[in-house]
C-alpha cells in the first residue's frame, strides 16, 4: 500500500480503486499552537492552542469509517459532476497518492481531464491550516470549474456540546467567513474563520442548506446548486463554506489557497487571513516549513546495519515525538 520514499523523508501511499490502509494512516503536523492530523483519505481534524479543549472542527476516534470534518470538492460545471481531490468522501476509480511527509501532506489524484494536487501545512508561527490546491487542465477545450470549502465547526471539546453557541458572519473587509463560540469560557473572543485567495466567492454558514434535508457529505445539496446563499448568523446548524468558479484553458494551471485558522480576535483573525490568502506567500512559509524540520531533524544521525531503522531514528520518530507529542 505505501513506503518510504528513496531519501526516507516521506511515506507514500499508493490507494487504487477499492484499496485503503489496514487502519487510518495519519499525519500529526503542528507549529506548537496550532495543529491537525490528517488521514489517507482526506479526514482528522484541526485544533487551535489546545488539541482538545479547542478543536475548530470535529475529531473521531472512528478506526473504521474515518468520518471527515474538512472537505474540498470539485466540481465540472458543464456536466454536473463533482469530487474530491482526496479519496474521501467522494471516492472515484482513479488512483490517489497520498505523500505524508515532515511538516506537510500531499494529495495527487487525476481525473475528469484535470490533474489535482492538494498540499496541506500549518505555517511555523501562525496559527492557520493552509491548503493549497493546483488543478491543471489536459482537456482539449476549456472546463468551468467549481472549487468549495466545507467545515463543521466545533471551537470547543465537542460540536454535539457547541453548535447551538455557534454563530458565523462575513467579514466586511476581507470576505472571509468569520466564526465564533461566545460560550467557549476557556478560550474567550477567539475568532475562527475560513477563507480563499480569490476575491469572487459565495459563502454559507448553514449546514442544512448545504448537506440538504437528506444530503450527506458524500452527496451534498449545494454541489447542485448555482452558488452558496451567504446565509449566516446565529441559531443555524453550522456549517462553515466558501465557494470559488473558475475557467481552466486547456493546459493551463490554476492555483487556489483555502485557509482554517482562528486569531485571538477579529481584528488578528483578518490579518492572518489576508497574509496567507496571498499564493506566493503561502508557498514561501511552505519552504519555511520544510528547512525547519529539516534542520532540527538531522541533528541527530544514528547509523545501523538496517537501513530501515535508520529512516525511523534519523527523521520520524523525532518528528513524532516533537510535532505530536511535545506540540500537539
Amino acid at each position: 500500500t505505501g513506503g518510504f520514499s528513496e531519501d526516507g523523508r516521506s511515506y507514500v501511499i499508493l490507494l487504487r480503486e477499492g484499496h485503503h490502509t489496514p487502519a487510518p494512516w495519519i499525519n500529526v503536523i503542528s507549529n506548537g499552537n496550532f495543529g491537525f492530523q490528517i488521514s489517507e483519505v482526506g479526514s482528522g481534524y484541526t485544533w487551535s492552542e489546545n488539541s482538545r479543549e479547542n478543536k475548530l472542527t470535529p475529531w473521531s476516534n472512528d478506526p473504521v469509517s474515518d468520518p471527515a470534518g474538512e472537505v474540498i470538492y470539485i466540481r465540472d460545471e458543464d456536466k454536473g459532476d463533482y469530487w474530491s481531490i482526496t479519496p474521501m468522501p467522494v471516492r472515484e476509480e482513479a488512483d490517489y497518492v497520498v505523500t505524508h511527509g515532515q511538516g506537510y501532506s500531499v494529495f495527487e489524484h487525476a481525473s475528469h481531464g484535470i490533474e489535482q494536487r492538494l498540499t496541506v501545512f500549518v505555517p511555523l508561527e501562525d496559527p492557520v491550516k493552509v491548503s493549497i490546491i493546483s488543478l491543471k487542465s489536459v482537456r482539449e477545450e476549456p472546463v468551468r470549474l467549481r472549487a468549495t470549502y466545507y467545515i463543521r465547526p466545533v471551537l470547543g471539546v465537542s460540536d454535539r456540546i457547541s453548535s447551538q453557541y455557534i454563530s458565523t458572519r462575513i467579514d466586511d473587509k476581507t470576505g472571509a467567513v468569520m466564526i465564533t463560540n461566545s460560550y467557549n469560557a476557556d478560550f474567550p473572543g477567539r475568532v475562527a474563520f475560513i477563507d480563499v485567495s480569490e476575491d469572487r466567492r459565495s459563502c454559507t454558514g448553514d449546514r442544512a442548506e448545504f448537506l440538504g434535508l437528506h444530503g450527506s457529505l458524500e452527496r451534498p445539496e449545494a454541489m447542485e446548486m448555482e452558488s452558496l446563499s451567504g446565509k449566516v448568523g446565529a441559531g443555524l446548524d453550522p456549517c462553515g463554506a466558501v465557494q470559488v468558479k473558475f475557467v481552466l484553458s486547456p493546459g493551463e494551471t490554476k492555483e487556489l489557497v483555502f485557509l482554517l485558522g482562528q486569531g485571538k480576535d477579529a481584528e488578528d483573525a483578518g490579518r492572518i487571513s489576508m497574509r496567507y490568502r496571498n499564493i506566493d506567500t503561502a508557498w514561501k512559509e511552505l519552504d519555511r516549513v520544510k528547512s525547519f524540520w529539516e534542520d532540527k531533524l538531522k541533528a541527530l544521525q544514528v547509523h545501523t546495519p538496517d537501513e530501515t531503522m535508520d529512516i525511523l531514528l534519523n527523521g520520524w520518530l523525532i518528528y513524532q515525538v516533537v510535532s505530536c507529542r511535545l506540540w500537539a
